[in-house]
């Protein structure tokens, strides 16, 4: 999929979501790149950290709606654009440039809005779904092709929306300070 990005230096500030010049965000980045040779494997270290170690509210039964990645580190737990908020903040904070994306899936007769991020390693860019894995969701790290949660359908009305954005989109932080999943986007 050809991905519309702005210049991978535009990707790598804070914002009130992805914050990634808070201490906490910091001390986590340098804490997965200790040791770490190169971006490819501290972005690999830190997308399996945030997918592993950050609960997937839906899943964990978590009622909590994170939002700032320092909340959803706080928290331990994030719906699936909350992990990605903390997941671009730290990978920001590393130095690689990180946007977010959103795809639109189906669930039952509608549909939702799913968050993952994308990371500009080697002269392109790569998206990466943080959400967590479950039996049926195996979501990797990859350069090359794509292993995210879930693949679109066509058929079903799904979408594979191509925009990487530097800041959140403003629907998904709005639906999740009022604590909903209710996104529009």
């Amino acid at each position: 999929m050809d991905l519309i990005a702005g210049s991978p230096a535009s990707y790598l500030g804070a914002d009130e979501v992805v914050e990634s010049t808070a201490p906490a965000v910091v001390a986590l980045a340098e804490q997965l790149g200790a040791g770490v040779l190169d971006d490819p494997a501290f972005a690999a270290a830190a997308f399996a950290w945030v997918r592993d170690e950050i609960a997937h509210a839906g899943d964990a039964g978590d009622p909590r709606f994170a939002v700032s990645a320092t909340a959803v580190l706080a928290a331990g737990a994030g719906w699936c654009y909350a992990k990605a908020h903390l997941l671009a903040a730290v990978l920001r904070a590393g130095g690689v440039p990180t946007g977010l994306c959103y795809q639109k899936l189906a669930d039952g007769d509608a549909h939702v809005v799913h968050g993952l991020v994308a990371i500009h390693l080697d002269g392109a860019w790569h998206r990466q779904d943080p959400r967590g894995n479950k039996p049926g969701v195996a979501a990797e790290f990859s350069l090359g092709e794509e292993r995210l949660a879930w693949p679109v359908d066509p058929a079903a009305g799904e979408v594979d929306w191509p925009e990487v954005h530097v800041v959140p989109a403003p629907g998904v932080v709005a639906a999740l300070r009022r604590g909903e999943l209710a996104v529009e986007l």
